[in-house]
């Protein structure tokens, strides 16, 4: 009786999948990043490395969750003394799976301030995204995943 249930079940799922117009991409939705609007925008020079301890990957999209390649990824933290400086940052360029990796010295708090990193996204045809990754505490390794919103709306 149980494996009837399951088939009946099975079969019943199925049939709403198959019967929803188009396929499940065209339906997918991202919802867009939070967008802190600005920091200490450095600007840094691309380098996908900039110390060790800390590696940070992820990925961009468009709010239909479609890969954003070549979009430009900024970062900048600071020091162990809370002090930012043109070392604490770099940027990357996304691959065509919209996917990107950097290297860093382990954040630290500074002020009262958590540890974090200072991100900026940068593609044509989108907002500039300005936003802020916090490692989980301990942690030596980070993802994150960066939707951007297209510049028309």
């Amino acid at each position: 009786m149980r494996r009837v249930l399951l088939v009946l079940l099975a079969t019943a799922i199925a049939a709403l999948w198959g019967s929803s117009a188009g396929s499940a991409a065209e339906h997918a939705r991202c919802a867009p990043s939070a967008n802190f609007g600005g920091g200490p925008d450095r600007s840094p020079p691309l380098r996908a490395k900039i110390g060790k301890g800390h590696v940070l990957t992820g990925v961009v999209l468009s709010p239909t969750c479609t890969p954003i390649a070549g979009a430009r990824v900024s970062f900048w933290q600071s020091n162990a003394k809370g002090v930012y400086t043109p070392a604490g940052g770099g940027a990357v360029a996304t691959t065509k799976a919209g996917r990107f990796r950097f290297e860093g010295p382990r954040p630290t708090p500074y002020e009262g301030r958590p540890a974090h990193i200072h991100i900026k996204v940068e593609a044509a045809g989108f907002a500039t995204l300005y936003t802020e990754y916090f490692p989980p505490q301990g942690s030596t390794r980070g993802t994150v995943r960066l939707v951007l919103i297209p510049s028309d709306l």
